[in-house]
């Protein structure tokens, strides 16, 4: 079962489509493998990853769609969405 968007933020640059608690997790990372499957669904979009010690897994902790590639919040969650599916979580 894919996770659920806990929270939608707009910056300058992004909107930032929050799945996770960032402090739920010892490590943060933007993988080249996440980031190649964003890109191929909106160009420029970033995926961050989150470990938690003493397990071997990464979970989307979230996704970064830049602003000219959706409209609003609600696009962007879509977006978010179409990422967190192609990744396969």
């Amino acid at each position: 079962m894919p996770p659920t968007i806990s929270a939608v933020e707009t910056s300058d640059d992004y909107v930032h489509v929050r799945y996770r608690d960032p402090d739920a997790f010892d490590q943060i990372r933007t993988p080249d493998w996440a980031a190649k499957a964003a890109r191929s669904v909106a160009q420029g979009s970033e995926v961050r990853t989150g470990d938690r010690e003493g397990d071997d897994d990464w979970f989307v902790q979230s996704v970064l769609v830049p602003r000219d590639a959706a409209a609003n919040e609600g696009d962007a969650r879509e977006v978010a969405e179409e990422i967190v599916a192609k990744i396969g979580e």
